[in-house]
């Protein structure tokens, strides 16, 4: 009785939000911002202000990004900080060409695969030291900066720690996801003293200082990377880790690098789809719009069984190769360029039976061979596509004493088995969630976007490039259309899809429609879960303008000038 009463009260909510299509209006409630000069598009209000600040002021694309990011790990610490990683693919329009830019950190050198064995983990713990990598985000603004910045640091800094010293109100959503990380991560060290207020969480509206991030900051912006990565801080990382029974070391620390990588691409209907090549699984999104280039996605219609079908379909051929073979390039010979060829679509595409729901699906034969994004293009043209992250939401749990950010628990990505691409070895990088987007249109810049939420990010990728090229939605109802994901009991550590999995939709669609997935033998659910959190900027080289879209299922704010 339980099950139907839930089914009736979803096929009212279904039928209800769906009425926009049905009609023909827009998805969305708000219209996209249009400037000529400068763009900001990110998950908090103030951190897109102080990103069209720092354009204002003169800075370029890079400078907003590492101002706007500093900012968020400060204002957002729910789900990114100096804790963590990042990912970017940067525009430079002097050069006419993308640049990508992997600062995840690495492995400790010190752990080894044995000690797992040796004290019975049957998988790296999610919380707690051992899931620690080195936190690749400072390194990541200082490559950043060093190759394309035009501030200095101080001035690209100062607005974050401003904030961090005098208070910013909090935002609703911040609040509620504070709120349960106080829950799971109070027990840990230092947390209370550096997220609550007089002990509990701060509500929406009440004003959040972290004095001791301000000093970090400051650090930062006078030291520049060593001030982070050796020195004082380092040593507080290193020496807090292992007295919590971890193996970060100084030594990893001050060893940490990024890597400048070359983005890769597929077309997909006549533009240039961009993604970063593994440890990252954006080649995943590429793979989808490759399996589905071939079916006619516009004439089954947007919201139609047919094309959440293929779709779906295409995800589980897609995600089946994520879970065998992506990972650490630097420690496994992974054929990505076959992996997003056109020539191992089609040998797929055959796979997808276009009115049944496969229950399991293998990775291919190959060849030998919780987050935040934002996006900031400026006045000469140049856009940055920028990702961080601490994962599952705040990280470890472990907040170093005096310096007000919480460690990525990244680690907890990689296998335990010995066979898998991913497994542990020490100074590797794990498989990573985080993925920054790009699209090109005959070699010039033409959409910079991301989609946060794990799993869901190249299946949102995915959507937003369908809903712009074969729906023909603007920037902004293309993130508000209703979204699509899949989830099964396939990790990306390994292991095979084997129930098919479950089909999560928002409300929006129509219920027949999801009468006929279930017929196609879908096990369709109603779900809370994250469906992820988009901006994007697009530019208009006719008009010569930016447009610039928010998520509306977050915080975030789109600004120009």
């Amino acid at each position: 009785m339980k099950k139907i009463f839930c089914l009736v009260v979803l096929s009212l909510s279904l039928q209800f939000y769906s009425q926009d299509r049905i009609t023909g209006e827009p998805f969305s409630t708000r219209s996209e911002v249009i400037a000529e000069n400068g763009m900001v598009a990110t998950s908090h209000p103030l951190a897109t202000q102080i990103g069209i600040d720092i354009l204002k002021k003169g800075g370029n694309a890079v400078d907003a990004a590492i101002a706007a990011n500093a900012a968020i790990g400060l204002m957002e610490p729910t789900g990114n900080g100096i804790g963590g990683d990042l990912f970017a693919i940067i525009w430079i329009e002097n050069n006419k060409k993308l640049y990508g830019l992997n600062a995840s950190g690495r492995s400790p050198k010190n752990l080894k695969l044995e000690y797992f064995k040796n004290n019975g983990f049957s998988k790296i713990p999610a919380y707690g030291p051992l899931p620690v990598s080195v936190p690749g985000c400072v390194d990541g603004w200082f490559e950043m900066h060093e190759k394309f910045g035009n501030l200095n640091m101080k001035q690209i800094l100062e607005p974050a720690i401003s904030y961090a010293e005098n208070g910013f109100p909090v935002s609703e959503l911040v609040s509620y996801y504070l709120g349960i990380s106080a829950k799971n991560f109070g027990k840990y060290p230092n947390f209370n003293e550096t997220y609550l207020i007089n002990g509990f969480p701060p509500k929406k509206g009440q004003i959040f200082k972290n004095k001791h991030l301000a000093n970090t900051l400051r650090i930062i912006s006078d030291k520049g990377r060593s001030g982070f990565y050796e020195g004082k801080i380092a040593k507080i990382m290193s020496d807090f880790i292992i007295d919590q029974g971890g193996f970060l070391s100084y030594e990893d620390l001050k060893n940490h690098k990024s890597d400048w990588i070359e983005p890769v691409s597929t077309n997909y209907r006549g533009y240039d789809v961009w993604e970063l090549p593994p440890n990252g699984q954006g080649i995943a999104a590429l793979q989808m719009l490759n399996l589905l280039e071939k079916f006619d996605i516009k004439s089954m219609g947007f919201g139609s069984a047919e094309y959440i079908h293929h779709f779906v379909e295409a995800k589980k051929i897609a995600f089946a190769d994520r879970a065998k073979y992506y990972a650490d390039m630097d420690f496994n010979d992974i054929p990505v360029d076959f992996l997003i060829s056109k020539e191992y679509a089609d040998k797929r595409r055959d796979e997808i039976n276009s009115t049944r729901a496969a229950r399991s699906v293998k990775a291919g034969e190959i060849e030998n061979g919780d987050t935040i994004y934002l996006t900031v293009a400026d006045k000469d043209g140049n856009m940055v596509s920028l990702i961080q992250s601490n994962y599952r939401g705040m990280g470890s749990g472990m907040v170093p004493p005096g310096l007000g950010f919480m460690l990525q628990d990244r680690g907890e990505l990689f296998s335990l088995d010995k066979d898998h691409y991913n497994v542990y070895e020490p100074e590797k990088r794990p498989f990573h969630t985080i993925i920054p987007a790009f699209i090109t249109k005959d070699n010039k810049p033409y959409i910079s976007f991301g989609l946060m939420g794990g799993a869901m990010q190249p299946q949102g990728h995915a959507q937003i490039v369908i809903n712009l090229i074969d729906f023909g939605m603007n920037l902004q109802e293309a993130g508000d259309a209703p979204r699509i994901r899949h989830v099964s009991n396939q990790q990306p550590t390994g292991g095979e899809m084997f129930d098919g999995g479950e089909l999560s939709l928002e409300s929006g669609f129509d219920y027949k429609e999801i009468r006929k997935l279930m017929k196609f033998g879908h096990k369709v659910i109603f779900s809370l879960g994250s469906f992820g959190g988009y901006q994007a900027i697009m530019y208009d080289d006719e008009l010569g303008v930016y447009f610039g879209a928010s998520e509306s299922r977050k915080d975030g704010s789109a600004m120009g000038y």
